[in-house]
């Protein structure tokens, strides 16, 4: 069975490209490869069972049948009737989702089919760049010539897959970073492992770069229950795809990658992994600052599109804005139009935040922020707080909302917040959430909308990733150390 799913980000309303692709029959009104299309029997074009009949330019005829079409989820799916092509079995789903960031859309266009064994590669290329692929930048374009003011976000050309099983050798030895018990850094220990060829749905990536994020800190302790010794810890890295298992269709061999979820395993040369999570880099995005922001940035953009859906105009409180996390927020935030109120621990790391756009910045997170935000909402409060401090932030956090304000907690730097009673958040009808990465890159459609939101925003100039700080992976000791001690700005990279 060959699988084929592709994904676009649209420069357009997302109503606006349902309104359209809803249409079983527009699709000669905007791709290029259709030269005439009916509806047999006069039936409307949105009902479940409608079969379009079409010729393509190159007089090819097909018949396709709408199997399904929800509104409210904008996802429909539809069958191949007859084609000159030998797709047997193909079924395909169209499905979209809002980005609120600018009104743009996510779209992704995905099918299953059973191709003769030796036309395999040729038919799923042919699916993925001839219709998928082509399609999507036609209906863009088709889009713009209906609206010439609308302004696009211009994006680098994907690389093509070539979505067949390849074989390698063997396994290949790596250096890696193996925690060999719960404590402290001196727990972080440099050996040699294996990376065993890839089975199914598996990809093998010799990776160049290796971000480093303060949930392995929580993971090297023992605060979150990620790894059981021994083991390697990391969540985030970037690298060149070196082979791919059975069923492995959106990467081929020699693609630039990154990657940024669980399990953990990222800290070392070489990594077999499930390919589900592994997004290709664009052509303009090095793989340093790939790994710097990949996971960073997704959760900046979750953080402000999914859990908080940021409003133009409000007032915005990030604590740890010169950390890796916090940079990206203070810069998406304004990009967004919010005012900005940053929280650091020191002088240099407050004009870390000034340059990223942040309205005013309080050094330290007592009087004087609580303060500073009061004079700057007229003493209404922010509307929304970014805490990755946790029990050193937590009651001025709170303190500092105003009435039906909220407070995001995604992180515990300091420490834990303890047992806490709800009932005092009800004297201003606050609302807390306490997101998990996880849940915002559950499947490859989730992970692949983030990241292509990220890559959008970064392309367009809304968010810049600093930067990062390269160290060997020798020295991953001292910088976790750095890290967990509150030493550092911006990301640090571990170079394999």
């Amino acid at each position: 069975m060959a699988r084929v799913r592709e994904s676009a980000i649209i420069a357009a309303p997302v109503e606006e490209v349902w309104h359209w692709l809803r249409d079983f029959n527009s699709h000669a009104a905007w791709h290029p490869a259709i030269a005439s299309s009916e509806i047999e029997g006069g039936v409307p074009a949105d009902t479940v069972g409608a079969v379009r009949a079409f010729t393509l330019t190159d007089g090819g005829f097909l018949r396709e049948q709408l199997l399904a079409l929800d509104d409210d989820a904008r996802e429909l799916s539809y069958c191949l009737i007859e084609a000159p092509l030998p797709l047997h079995g193909y079924v395909a789903t169209i499905r979209l989702l809002p980005v609120t960031d600018g009104g743009q859309t996510f779209w992704e266009w995905s099918s299953e089919f059973s191709p003769p064994p030796d036309r395999a590669a040729e038919l799923t290329a042919l699916v993925a760049n001839d219709i998928y692929r082509a399609g999507m930048r036609a209906l863009e374009r088709h889009l713009r010539r209906d609206d010439p003011a609308r302004i696009r976000v211009q994006r680098a050309p994907m690389p093509a897959p070539t979505p067949m099983p390849v074989a390698v050798a063997s396994g290949q030895s790596a250096r890696a970073v193996v925690m060999t018990a719960h404590g402290g850094p001196e727990v972080l220990e440099i050996r040699e492992i294996t990376a065993p060829d890839p089975g199914p749905g598996e990809v093998r990536i010799a990776q160049s770069h290796i971000g480093v994020n303060f949930i392995d800190i929580y993971c090297r302790t023992g605060y979150f229950d990620l790894l059981t010794p021994p083991g390697v810890p990391g969540m985030e890295a970037a690298g060149v795809v070196d082979s791919i298992g059975a069923g492995v269709a959106h990467l081929s061999p020699g693609d630039r990658v990154a990657y940024a979820c669980a399990p953990t395993g990222a800290y070392a040369s070489s990594r077999t992994m499930a390919a589900d999570l592994v997004v290709r880099i664009p052509d303009w995005l090095d793989s340093a600052h790939a790994a710097a922001g990949l996971l960073k940035g997704i959760t900046a953009g979750f953080l402000l599109h999914d859990v908080h859906r940021l409003q133009r105009g409000e007032n915005v409180v990030v604590h740890a804005a010169a950390g890796g996390v916090g940079t990206l927020l203070t810069q998406w935030a304004g990009a967004l139009g919010a005012e900005v109120i940053a929280t650091v621990s020191d002088e240099a790391k407050a004009q870390v935040a000034s340059a990223n756009g942040a309205r005013a910045v309080a050094i330290g997170r007592g009087a004087e922020f609580l303060d500073t935000v009061q004079r700057l909402t007229d003493g209404r409060g922010a509307d929304v707080v970014f805490d990755a401090i946790g029990r050193d932030s937590f009651a001025n956090s709170i303190a500092a909302l105003a009435t039906r304000g909220h407070l995001v907690s995604f992180g515990q730097a300091s420490g834990d917040i303890g047992a806490r009673e709800i009932g005092p958040l009800s004297s201003k009808s606050l609302t807390l959430s306490r997101p998990n990465y996880g849940h915002y890159i559950a499947d490859r459609a989730m992970m692949t909308m983030q990241a292509d939101r990220l890559f959008a925003a970064i392309e367009a100039g809304r968010v810049t990733i600093p930067d990062p700080v390269l160290t060997p992976l020798e020295q991953v000791a001292q910088v976790h150390d750095d890290l967990e001690h509150g030493r550092t700005t911006g990301a640090i990279v571990l170079t394999a």
